[in-house]
């Protein structure tokens, strides 16, 4: 196969496949495979090459053969969080609809600023046997295709028209998604002639590589600003994001918080920052928060964000504020780090955090934290009262209080769109750092399970003896099941609580709380379904081999998470939930939502007004 001493000739897929191999990254002192493998479904476009590549280095790069490319997606994305976005798996899809079926997992992991690299088939560079199967014809220009598509909703983009492009494509490629400010997923064309082209590689190019993720240091000049800025709050409040744990600033934030007497509160990414214990945790804000964060959002004079890109659901489309309150975001991400006139400080939030605290002499008055801590105390009876069994008809929140009160202290939580991440952001109690995951970026459906099992596969390398939990709706598992059955193939374990309320049912309040009556969310309010029946969770989930039960109460889900957490393999619960009662009505801000202006139904034009009457609360800014 070697040709002269300092090339060796390989295909472009063999040359892939090698050099990601042998890339490694340092974490916590540990060597160990940058690429922790991948998520494959095999078709024309990258079987015969690519799959030959991935055969020979299967013990160096599992293969783990999915159902559905958008929740391998989702799974790529699952397992870059439970890393803490240092270490990723790559996708593998064939031309067409396969690899369009992508689009989806890259935009929730483009919004979710995680690493995940997609390794597509295209079609044939000669044109030579054009149009091909699948080929998406574009009359005037033939270079424009599906995989064109990705742009929009990935970090890097390239299309592989020689083999010796890899040379520069795959390191521009590992570095976009290893950036801290720039993180996210990393796209490569495969066109099928060109997978099996050779070309003569020099050897170096192959040679072990350790990473390590780039900490950027803050601008002494904006520190500065952010000091003083600090110094002279009153009402200071931090507000921790998701990038605190990928910049593994978890203790940092405890130590500034303390030492300062700072009031936290967590975004939705955010959550785990902190122990739901802590005396400086004053709870999860914004539109999906609680009533004590929200509480002291709206006096709060000088915020500190930190590793947070603060979304509408956050900021409660900016109303959850005082309109003079100053902002200083610290993000290594410049975007977000300059939103809404805030004071920059572009950098690590570890090194940033640290920065910002040396000669900061600087204690908040007793006085705002006793409030906030006042505040918090109330907040909790409230979810107390909130998860406690027996006072109303089953709901979401007695369902996460009888896990919660029953999970391991690491065990990791599950949840994405619809109704569950709000009320797990609300009524969970961290008992674990960096053990939720909300997956609210995107608000995805169909995430939950796919992303689950990608957590649980990095979970198997970091923590084998804890459990990833999922809650899902039984809207979001309609719309994408399927890795319960890889969760049983590739013996990775779950437990996943299935809360079926009948539907959609938070649409549908959402829909009834903006005047309009219910239609086409609820099954029983939709039109063309003339005889609405339930689907038998149990079984199917029992069809695709999980072990599946159904519940009645919460008490009796409680005793069977017992069960499903001594049983070795996937574990499914089912139980039904009142899909107008029990909902979490405390600790919500504003959230702006498209209302009609005028409407023929009075209602919806009396719920317009009042939807509108907080929009003098809106800060305005970039």
């Amino acid at each position: 196969m070697t040709t002269k001493t300092d090339t060796i000739r390989l295909t472009t897929a063999q040359a892939i496949i090698r050099w990601l191999s042998n890339q490694y990254i340092e974490i916590d002192g540990e060597e160990m495979r940058l690429c922790g493998g991948g998520f494959g479904i095999f078709g024309h476009g990258n079987v015969s090459c690519l799959g030959e590549a991935l055969h020979d280095a299967r013990d160096s790069l599992p293969l783990y053969r999915g159902q559905n490319e958008q929740s391998m997606g989702f799974a790529a994305a699952g397992y870059a969080k439970t890393w803490m976005r240092q270490r990723f798996m790559f996708c593998t899809a064939s031309a067409g609809p396969g690899t369009s079926n992508l689009l989806t997992a890259s935009a929730l992991a483009h919004a979710n600023r995680l690493p995940m690299l997609m390794l597509c088939g295209d079609t044939f560079l000669t044109r030579l046997p054009d149009p091909v199967l699948q080929q998406m014809e574009n009359f005037d220009d033939p270079t424009f295709g599906v995989n064109d598509a990705f742009k929009p909703v990935v970090r890097y983009w390239d299309r592989i028209n020689h083999p010796a492009q890899v040379i520069q494509s795959l390191p521009a490629a590992i570095a976009t998604m290893l950036d801290p400010g720039d993180c996210g997923p990393a796209f490569l064309g495969l066109p099928q002639d060109v997978q099996g082209w050779t070309y003569d590689y020099p050897v170096e190019f192959f040679e072990k590589r350790t990473h390590r993720i780039r900490r950027i240091t803050p601008d002494e000049n904006e520190i500065l600003d952010a000091r003083n800025a600090l110094r002279n709050a009153k009402r200071p409040m931090i507000i921790a994001g998701g990038g605190v744990q990928y910049s593994r600033a978890v203790s940092e934030l405890t130590t500034f918080a303390e030492t300062h007497n700072i009031p936290v509160v967590e975004t939705i990414a955010g959550r785990a920052n902190m122990l739901a214990d802590h005396l400086l945790n004053i709870g999860p804000i914004g539109v999906t928060g609680s009533d004590s964060a929200n509480a002291i959002a709206e006096k709060a004079d000088v915020i500190v964000a930190v590793g947070t890109r603060l979304q509408d659901f956050t900021t409660g489309s900016w109303t959850a504020f005082a309109k003079d309150a100053q902002f200083i975001s610290i993000n290594a991400a410049r975007h977000d780090a300059a939103k809404h006139r805030s004071l920059p400080v572009v950098g690590d939030a570890k090194l940033s955090l640290n920065a910002l605290a040396d000669g900061l002499d600087y204690t908040t008055p007793s006085e705002w934290v006793t409030l906030a801590q006042t505040e918090r105390k109330k907040w909790d009876a409230y979810v107390a009262e909130n998860v406690a069994i027996g006072n109303r008809p089953n709901s979401y929140a007695q369902a996460i209080g009888a896990v919660n009160a029953l999970c391991d202290p690491r065990d990791r939580v599950v949840a994405a769109a619809g109704g569950l991440p709000a009320e797990v952001t609300a009524n969970w109690r961290t008992l674990g750092h960096g053990t939720v995951d909300v997956e609210f970026g995107f608000s995805c459906m169909g995430y939950e399970i796919a992303g689950a099992w990608g957590a649980r596969i990095a979970q198997m390398q970091k923590e084998p003896d804890q459990d990833t939990i999922v809650f899902v709706g039984d809207g979001s598992y309609m719309m994408l099941n399927s890795d319960i059955y890889s969760s049983v193939l590739s013996q990775k374990k779950l437990i996943i609580l299935v809360l079926d309320n009948g539907g959609f049912a938070v649409i549908n309040k959402l829909q009834n709380n903006t005047g309009n009556e219910s239609f086409n969310n609820l099954l029983a309010d939709c039109p063309t379904i003339p005889e609405p029946f339930g689907v038998d969770f149990e079984a199917h989930a029992r069809a695709q081999g999980a072990i599946s039960e159904t519940v009645s109460t919460p008490t009796e889900l409680g005793e069977a998470f017992t069960r499903a957490k001594a049983s070795g393999r996937t574990h499914v619960i089912v139980m039904k939930v009142d899909p107008y009662e029990g909902w979490t009505t405390q600790g919500h801000t504003w959230w702006e939502v498209g209302t009609p202006h005028t409407s023929e139904n009075a209602t919806i034009r009396e719920a317009h007004v009042d939807w509108e009457s907080s929009r003098s609360k809106q800060r305005k800014g970039l």
